[in-house]
């Protein structure tokens, strides 16, 4: 197929290479050019703007950080559509702005999917992530070759927005996972255990979990270093809790988790991955 991609960041650009690599055409456009430029030497062909990125492509794949970031790319790009274009967002963005998207270019006769994912960059370089998708049947089925190269578990969801809705759920589990293999770390150190060991041994069973074997070794580690970074799980925790006023829930993971993360980004660690959450609780769990 004939691709344009918009946003090569830390997940967009794996997840084009894994097209790339599938065989298919891939333009890419990123805002900072320099981050889509470099993916030339992959086989990607570059593109200057938005408008020239998605011309002649059969489908357009949307992977930027925010609801702002979405809207203003679709606004950018929605003159220059074609009815029969798919366009798809992999973003992690609110549901109901997706609905409001996808209603828009419905009635220019464009299909449009929301597709978030979860699985990290190492996912998004080896094509294992979770792909969670709200739309239409029949072009969710039209998507799911491609869906397939990037992702080991493609799930429809329902209608547009059920897939961020599905995501959001997803942020509530990994932030507090991730929280509980942090104390559980810090609970071993005190103890004077050796804390890989307690991973090794505990991973195996009902405490195991994908945060508590892939960042928990960083956590240790003392490595913060991105995989996605705490400024992104910040705002996804952020439509969270708005999602969750709307439904008049309270739910008080999720609190403590915005708290926590909020507290990471204070200390200087927004850009670095959600494990330096574990930098947080090493400045409050000690008692005094």
């Amino acid at each position: 197929m004939e691709i344009g991609w918009i946003g090569t960041g830390i997940m967009g650009a794996p997840m084009a290479r894994r097209l790339i690599g599938g065989g298919h055409r891939v333009r890419v456009f990123n805002r900072s050019p320099e981050k889509a430029r470099v993916m030339v030497a992959d086989g990607a062909t570059f593109a200057a703007d938005a408008v020239a990125c998605i011309a002649g492509a059969d489908v357009v794949f949307i992977m930027v950080p925010d609801t702002p970031d979405v809207e203003a790319t679709v606004a950018k790009i929605e003159p220059a559509l074609k009815a029969g274009q798919l366009v798809i967002d992999m973003s992690t963005i609110a549901p109901v702005a997706e609905r409001g998207v996808a209603a828009r270019l419905k009635a220019a006769g464009v299909n449009y999917l929301d597709a978030p994912v979860s699985g990290g960059d190492i996912g998004a370089r080896e094509g294992t992530l979770a792909i969670m998708v709200g739309g239409d049947a029949s072009a969710f089925e039209r998507a799911r070759p491609l869906f397939e190269l990037m992702g080991k578990r493609v799930t429809h969801m329902g209608a547009s927005g059920a897939g961020q809705m599905t995501k959001l759920a997803n942020q509530i589990a990994v932030a507090v996972n991730l929280e509980a293999a942090a104390e559980a770390i810090k609970f071993a150190k005190a103890g004077g255990l050796d804390a890989s060991r307690v991973i090794e041994a505990i991973g195996a069973g009902a405490a195991g979990s994908w945060q508590l074997s892939n960042l928990g070794p960083k956590i240790i580690a003392g490595d913060y270093r991105p995989g996605f970074f705490v400024k992104l799980i910040r705002k996804d925790l952020r439509l969270v809790v708005e999602a969750a006023r709307e439904s008049r829930l309270a739910l008080p993971g999720l609190s403590l988790m915005a708290s926590m993360f909020n507290a990471s980004a204070a200390l200087g660690h927004d850009l670095d991955g959600t494990q330096a959450v574990a930098a947080a609780l090493d400045r409050i769990a000690d008692v005094k």
